[in-house]
This record gives C-alpha cells, sequence and structure tokens, in this order.
C-alpha cells in the first residue's frame, strides 16, 4: 500500500509539472503574438496559429493524466485538493493558449500598411509585459504554495483593466480616419484578449490559495465593474 501511494505521488507531481510548463508554452505564445502585431508579421501569427496544438496536446496529456489515476487511485485531503486544482490549472493554460491565437489572427485582418496611434501601441505593448510577468507570476506561485505572490497578481491585474480600458477610450477618440478607426477596433481586441490573459492568471492565484488553505473564495468583487473583476 505505501509503494502504492508513493507512486501516486511520483504522478501527481509529474502532471502538476507538466501542467506549470504548459505556462511557459503561453508564455512563448504571448512574446510571439504581441511581436507579430507589433510588426505586422503575419507569417509570425502563422506560427502562432499552428504552434497551438502545442498547448492542446499539453492540456489534453494532463487531463487525462489525471482522469487515469483518479481511476486507479481515490485521493483525499490535500491531494485531492491538488487534483482538482490541477484540472482548473490546465484549463486556464488552455484558455489562455486561444487567446494568443486570436491575437495572431488579428494580424491580417488589422492591414499591413494600416495607419496606427502610438498612443494604443504603447499601451498594448504594457499590458503584455503585465500579462507575461503575470502568466510567469501564476506559475512561481502555484509551484511554491505561495499565497502572497497569488494574491499580488490581483494587483497587477488591476492595472492590466485600467490599460484595457484606457484603450477603448483612445480608440473611441483615434479621429475620423477611417482606415485608423478601424486599426483602433481591432487594437481593442487585442485589448480584450490580453486582459482575459490576466483574468486567468487570477484564476490560478485562487486555486493556489485554495490548495493551501481548503477554502476557496473568489478574489475579485463581479458587482463592481472598476475593481480588478473578471469578465466571463
Amino acid at each position: 500500500m505505501q509503494e502504492t501511494r508513493h507512486q501516486f505521488h511520483e504522478q501527481l507531481r509529474a502532471l502538476e509539472t507538466q501542467a506549470l510548463d504548459g505556462l511557459d508554452l503561453v508564455i512563448q505564445q504571448l512574446d510571439r503574438s504581441l511581436e507579430s502585431i507589433s510588426y505586422q508579421d503575419v507569417e509570425l501569427a502563422g506560427m502562432v496559429v499552428a504552434d497551438d496544438d502545442r498547448i492542446d496536446g499539453r492540456y489534453l496529456e494532463v487531463h487525462q493524466g489525471i482522469l487515469s489515476l483518479l481511476a486507479r487511485q481515490a485521493p483525499v485531503a490535500g491531494d485531492l485538493r491538488i487534483v482538482a486544482a490541477l484540472l482548473h490549472v490546465i484549463r486556464c493554460v488552455e484558455r489562455m493558449g486561444d487567446q494568443c491565437v486570436n491575437i495572431a489572427k488579428l494580424v491580417p485582418l488589422s492591414g499591413y500598411e494600416a495607419p496606427k496611434d502610438k498612443d494604443i501601441l504603447d499601451a498594448i505593448e504594457r499590458m503584455g509585459r503585465l500579462a507575461r510577468s503575470q502568466v510567469s507570476q501564476a506559475k512561481q506561485a502555484f509551484a511554491g504554495r505561495n499565497t502572497e505572490l497569488a494574491q499580488d497578481l490581483v494587483r497587477q491585474d488591476i492595472e492590466i483593466n485600467r490599460l484595457n480600458r484606457e484603450i477603448f477610450r483612445r480608440a473611441v477618440e483615434v479621429g475620423d480616419n477611417l482606415d485608423l478607426r478601424e486599426w483602433a477596433m481591432f487594437m481593442i481586441l487585442v485589448a480584450r484578449c490580453l486582459e482575459r490573459v490576466g483574468d486567468n492568471t487570477v484564476d490560478i492565484a485562487e486555486q493556489t490559495v485554495f490548495v493551501v488553505t481548503g477554502l476557496f473564495r473568489e478574489f475579485a468583487d463581479a458587482s463592481n465593474p472598476f475593481d480588478s473583476a473578471r469578465t466571463p
């Protein structure tokens, strides 16, 4: 029995490593999708779309691995919390990968020679840096069972949400040039994708606290539109 439990814990640790390493794949995809937006690089954007299969594959590996583990063992207490949290974490990884793909798919639509607005591009760049930092910190928090790092993600997410609203306001005020307006609308969609990446890191943060404390609570107040609240 003791040997069986040891094998269970080894397999659970391996699945956790697989899930958290999926966040490294997200960072790679995020970097490339933002670079493709900055330089209107359609070829790089196509690579982001094609490489989403890697993240989808990681999701299936971890999800099926956890189900297989549950079929052989009945985890209790802390182990059960980890299992439940990992199912949530790997789903967040898959969703963040999808948001990177959504950004990349906007590149050929937004026009190679389209006029651009520096304020919007600067805000997108800042959002991208924040989103990247949040993904990295979410991995660190969960791996280290660090609730302070997890809760700090809420503070960072407030700034991403602020920049998202700033980009929307600037796009509305951008002027009468129809091509510039169209480009700005595409940038609103890019900002929305980055905002969703941030939201998913907060979801992982919530799971971190759940694993440590056994209690689940949402960090954001959905009734307050100006809080760090997340949108569906």
